[in-house]
């Protein structure tokens, strides 16, 4: 977050009402933090300033002080507490608490934190949901080095075999909003105020240049390391900070009146990478050939389409294969990246092994991805791969609390069905299949072809042409072509499945945790609007949520503690439903929100800003 150097536009005291309202802020967004804490970090009599960059964050400080807060997009909904704040109250947030001292290198040389750089309790992976703001430690000091936001949650994590990022790092000690304080600490004060890191006594004795000349050439040296390298345990392990353990773990409050700062970050220059473990870790990520990628592509997806993908499920999403089937099926510790590979993109790859006959997908034009429609199982390189069988890690077993917290909001699972109609009936009632029953894309393309079969309708003299008797002819025809034309007399199977479908009645089902609901017509998406109202204030509106099982009310009080905003909710005029008013231009949080809180897929989200125009 702070990487670069950015001017500030404003330095600014906040009035009695916005410092309320920061603190109620930080109540809401922290509920861990005490009354104590609190005035710990602002004191009752205090000012507090903020400074509001170009790139617009905002940083909070006590006047004369160091910074305790930032924000930012300068809402108040991506509010974050400083390293300095954390020192100060360690137990403000959760804590990730790192292998050892040669992760903590890759942390505060800018990466982000990787699920295998993280030391997981004996009693399993804590609890905790996208989003969430946790701090990072290192062992034996409970001073936090980091902090920053969740990707993703316990449950996930532990699905994904704890592999990828875990934390996006937002400030970490000595990066440049650190570096911008500047001062001396006060040890009577208890407290960091206009920090620099010498000590007057040091400074007699000379000691105090060559500690901080240490210090800097660390920090530079770490600053060349890539950001989210993942470090895996084979990495040797040395402690970071052990200089720095003056203050007992137990206590609240760090005790630095009797140490330096200069003592505290001194441990540092301890830290070790061996170039054997760093070309360990980054061989699985970055010495794969281009011919390698496309033959891990391959397996993943015979893996996938053996173990993982049922005809039930097809068609399905391009995006549904690759993160869902195709990813989880790399090997521990290998990075799978489409664009290394020699088709680029995802859709020309799925449209190789389709000319190839492994599968079969077509171009949809309205979500505008490559959608999966079928396996051919009888395949030669389907039926001579043998799927490896993979070990069920011990992480997976999560406590019933964490996987019930998980599903109760984000597992959804939207699904395209199909009645049969007064055209298709015939079709149906000739091989048996009932006419009142709701047919999926794959079932239904099954009993049209089942039909073919039975009549014997497959062109001799070309095994991929269908010959229409009366029948199919007008199941599929029948009021579709104008009076005067002829009507086809054969079609190509590549075509029959999506015509034979186009002749059904769509229906959505829609399933979240225990609730399902079935209902007629294609699945509406939920529109977010922004637009601006008297007194050029924002306001963004929200409906349709009911459509995914979301109560508007409910999703309104959430709303309202989130973007710390008032909401109401309306109902709408002449339709069914309601609406969800947020005070703001909150636009694009709150699609955001909708999609990593409650699973709801990006193309079934429709967001229009009037205040851009």
């Amino acid at each position: 977050m702070f990487k670069k150097a950015v001017e500030a536009k404003s330095h600014q005291r906040l009035s009695g009402a916005d410092k309320k309202k920061l603190k109620r802020t930080v109540r809401d967004r922290f509920p861990a933090a005490s009354d104590a804490d609190i005035d710990a970090l602002f004191p009752p009599k205090a000012e507090i300033t903020v400074a509001k960059y170009q790139n617009r964050v905002h940083v909070y400080a006590v006047e004369g002080g160091f910074p305790t807060f930032f924000d930012i997009d300068g809402r108040g909904t991506e509010i974050y507490p400083t390293v300095f704040a954390l020192w100060k109250v360690p137990e403000l947030l959760p804590v990730f608490m790192l292998k050892g001292g040669e992760v903590s290198r890759f942390i505060i040389g800018g990466a982000d934190l990787m699920f295998p750089g993280i030391s997981v309790p004996v009693e399993g992976l804590p609890s905790f949901l996208a989003g969430e703001t946790w701090a990072v430690k290192v062992p034996g000091n409970p001073a936090p080095i980091a902090v920053g936001a969740t990707t993703m949650s316990s449950t996930e994590a532990l699905k994904a075999g704890l592999r990828g990022k875990a934390l996006r790092i937002t400030h970490h000690y000595h990066d440049i909003l650190w570096e911008s304080v500047e001062g001396r600490y006060v040890p009577n004060a208890g407290f960091f105020e206009d920090v620099v890191f010498e000590d007057p006594a040091l400074l007699q004795s000379g000691q105090a240049s060559d500690s901080c000349e240490g210090s800097t050439d660390v920090s530079n040296g770490q600053r060349n390391g890539d950001d989210n390298i993942e470090v895996g345990e084979n990495v040797d392990v040395t402690g970071v900070f052990d200089k720095a353990n003056h203050a007992s773990s137990s206590s609240k409050q760090i005790d630095v009146d009797n140490a330096t700062a200069e003592e505290i970050i001194g441990g540092v220059g301890d830290l070790k990478v061996t170039d054997n473990a760093l070309s360990e870790d980054l061989n699985g990520q970055h010495t794969l050939s281009t011919e390698d990628v496309d033959a891990l592509l391959d397996k993943c997806l015979l893996q996938a389409l053996h173990t993982t993908i049922n005809d039930k499920d097809l068609p399905m999403p391009g995006s549904t294969l690759w993160a869902n089937h195709v990813l989880p099926c790399r090997p521990s510790g290998i990075t799978l990246d489409i664009k290394k590979s020699s088709h680029k993109k995802l859709s020309k790859w799925l449209q190789a092994k389709s000319s190839m006959g492994l599968i079969s997908v077509k171009e949809d034009k309205y979500k505008k991805e490559v959608m999966l429609l079928s396996v051919n199982r009888n395949n030669v390189e389907y039926s001579s791969f043998k799927p490896e069988k993979r070990q069920v890690e011990k992480n997976d077993q999560i406590s019933d609390h964490a996987a019930n917290e998980s599903r109760s909001n984000k597992v959804l699972d939207v699904a395209e069905i199909y009645k049969p109609s007064v055209h298709v009936n015939p079709i149906f009632a000739s091989v048996g299949a009932d006419t009142g029953n709701l047919y999926s894309a794959s079932e239904a393309t099954d009993i049209v072809f089942k039909y073919v079969e039975k009549e014997n309708l497959v062109k001799p003299t070309d095994r991929s042409i269908v010959v229409l008797d009366p029948i199919l002819c007008d199941a599929l025809f029948k009021g579709a072509i104008k009076k005067g034309s002829r009507y086809p007399t054969e079609i190509h199977k590549k075509d029959l499945g999506a015509s034979f479908i186009s002749r059904m009645q769509p229906h959505h089902i829609v399933t979240r945790g225990s609730e399902s609901v079935v209902r007629k017509g294609a699945l509406k998406a939920i529109q977010i609007l922004t637009e601006r109202r008297q007194g050029n204030k924002k306001v963004t509106k929200l409906s349709g949520m009911e459509s995914f099982l979301i109560d508007a009310e409910a999703l309104a009080s959430e709303l309202q503690k989130k973007f710390a905003c008032s909401t109401s909710v309306t109902e709408l005029p002449g339709k069914k439903g309601h609406e969800v008013l947020v005070q703001g231009g909150v636009i694009d949080d709150l699609a955001k929100h909708l999609v990593e809180q409650y699973g709801i897929p990006k193309r079934y989200i429709e967001v229009l800003d009037k205040t851009r125009r």
